[in-house]
């Protein structure tokens, strides 16, 4: 009897290892070798799955934004604003080890994405996304100009994001910062 192959799933799972390489060596050092090796299958396997590099670069892109949503939707709409926006602020940040190589993973795509259309395309639509459920749920909640606030809010977790990449030594003044801003936003 031939064996049964979740596709989808077998997609997802070298996605993933794609992410943890880009997170713990950047892109320039993904290639379908190493994410095979990565995900404990031949480059001949990973290729029935993936025509070319690009693509399980799209894939891997489309996955991390995948992520980012799902951890969003969990946070509850029911909590005042301005600790609702804390909350999903705090689901972008690199406050554990899955969320640092997502956030190391993000930072490698964005920085590959100035070169790469397609890639930059996703990263886009991953931003208008985020963008348009955070607007929506800022006008919800009666907040002035949602979609100026929706921005700060983004480029404020960004920002953050970066910062405890490259200075995890740092993350309570920043996590203070992030405060201190949320504050003067939502007084």
């Amino acid at each position: 009897m031939p064996k049964t192959v979740d596709r989808p799933e077998q997609r997802r799972q070298i996605g993933a290892a794609l992410l943890a390489l880009a997170a713990e060596r950047g892109l320039d050092q993904i290639s379908v070798r190493t994410v095979a090796a990565a995900s404990g299958r031949s480059a001949g396997a990973v290729q029935k799955y993936f025509r070319s590099k690009e693509e399980m670069l799209v894939f891997a892109a489309e996955l991390a934004g995948e992520r980012i949503e799902e951890r969003m939707s969990r946070v509850d709409a029911g909590l005042p604003l301005r600790e609702a926006l804390r909350a999903l602020v705090r689901t972008v940040l690199p406050l554990d080890e899955e969320r640092r190589a997502e956030a190391a993973a993000q930072l490698a795509f964005a920085v590959h994405a100035a070169h790469h259309p397609r890639l930059a395309a996703i990263r886009r639509q991953v931003d208008r996304d985020v963008r348009d459920a955070l607007t929506a749920w800022l006008e919800h909640a009666a907040c002035p100009h949602a979609g100026a606030a929706a921005d700060a809010v983004i480029a404020l977790g960004d920002g953050l994001a970066l910062r405890m990449l490259y200075d995890p030594d740092d993350h309570e003044s920043l996590l203070d910062a992030l405060d201190r801003t949320l504050d003067a936003l939502i007084p």
